[in-house]
């Protein structure tokens, strides 16, 4: 298929549900990891579309819902701090810490400027001499090798006032975590298909070879998904545990090498990180090999690295592990909106609440609640 509208037609959607719905009854519990693939599924209705006896699990895979409070304290911290540009991705301005968000410290007088890239905020840097320009590194193997590839660049150049706040963490740790945690029972999963252009299909193999789950890597249009869906449980009902990859128009099975070269130069892997609902991850989280701890705004600045529990109300946790629903969470479409955001599920538009939020899902809970009390 070359064109956007063949990955969304009826009629190969019509077909795919009822080979699903051919191919067993058995209850299946399936996780797409990434935020874009939730994306997906509540934009174009898959969820409801899918056989009851298919379910899906949303998974940790959105990079800023999964930044714990303490982490976001350190960066309002060092925002704060005096002679400082402090630049970022719009999804993290809203995300909540534990007092204010970066969007209310820029509003209190903090220089936080929005960037599309870490390139943006190496341009800051030249132009603001006499300022320090960090950078807040959030994200996946997806976006790790841009951050790298501008830190080689700030190091080639001899620019000294540029640094970053290294948030970026790993995929393959945490679908450890997750397959090793005995509040999950999962099926097989539909892999992430924008870390995989990166890190290629290699790495899921010990998902299918230890634990025998399936794995199916998939693209982000409604019939990626579904074929993908399609070809788990085909696997499940062939006593098979391969990784498959749907994604083959994207995602090569070794990756992108000159990427992951640049991210292997840059950083390495640290004993520890801890990750929102999940804890603390070993190797899951990335920082500045000490070739470059110049550009580690962590050392400059001397953050406080505390842990800070998530507001009590707050389910966000839960809903990362795949254990809850969004809809399951007490505050979610009252106290917790798109508008007053309690958790970073309702922030970023890949975190599961605020697309369950967006896409007419809050309508439908609000409809089982009414049912539920006129019985």
């Amino acid at each position: 298929m070359k064109y956007i509208d063949e990955y969304r037609s009826e009629e190969l959607a019509k077909k795919l549900l009822q080979e699903l719905l051919e191919i067993t009854n058995k209850p299946l519990s399936i996780m797409e990891v990434c935020g874009g693939h939730t994306h997906t599924i509540f934009k174009y209705g898959i969820e409801d579309l899918l056989p009851e006896n298919i379910t899906m699990v949303h998974g940790p895979g959105c990079p800023v819902c999964v930044i714990p409070l303490g982490r976001v304290d350190d960066a309002i911290s060092i925002a704060c701090s005096p002679r400082v540009i402090f630049t970022t991705f719009g999804d993290t301005m809203r995300v909540p810490g534990s007092k204010i968000s970066l969007l209310q410290a820029k509003a209190s007088g903090a220089d936080i400027r929005m960037v599309y890239s870490p390139l943006d905020a190496l341009k800051i840097a030249k132009k603001n001499p006499d300022k320090e320009i960090v950078f807040f590194a959030i994200g996946f193997e997806t976006t790790t090798p841009s951050t790298a590839m501008t830190i080689l660049q700030a190091a080639k150049e001899g620019i000294k006032n540029f640094s970053i706040f290294a948030n970026h963490i790993m995929v393959v740790p945490v679908l450890k975590a997750l397959l090793d945690s005995p509040d999950l029972k999962l099926d097989g999963f539909i892999g992430p298909g924008h870390v995989s252009t990166v890190i290629g299909t290699k790495p899921y193999e010990f998902i299918a070879s230890d634990y025998k789950k399936p794995i199916v890597i998939s693209g982000f249009e409604p019939l990626d998904i579904l074929q993908s869906v399609y070809m788990v449980v085909k696997q499940i009902v062939n006593n098979e545990a391969r990784v498959e990859n749907q994604y083959k128009r994207v995602v090569e099975e070794n990756g992108n090498q000159r990427a992951l070269q640049a991210i292997l130069e840059v950083f390495e892997a640290r004993d520890s990180f801890e990750w929102r609902g999940l804890g603390s991850i070993a190797y899951s989280g990335m920082k500045l090999r000490q070739k470059y701890a110049e550009f580690d705004a962590e050392l400059k600045f001397r953050v406080a690295g505390l842990q800070v529990a998530d507001h009590k109300a707050c389910q966000c946790g839960e809903i990362l592990k795949g254990v809850k629903k969004p809809w399951e969470c007490k505050v979610f479409g009252t106290a917790c909106t798109p508008e007053t955001p309690i958790g970073a599920c309702m922030v970023s538009s890949e975190g599961a609440c605020a697309a369950y939020y967006n896409f007419g899902r809050l309508s439908k809970v609000v409809q089982r609640l009414n049912n539920n009390l006129s019985i």
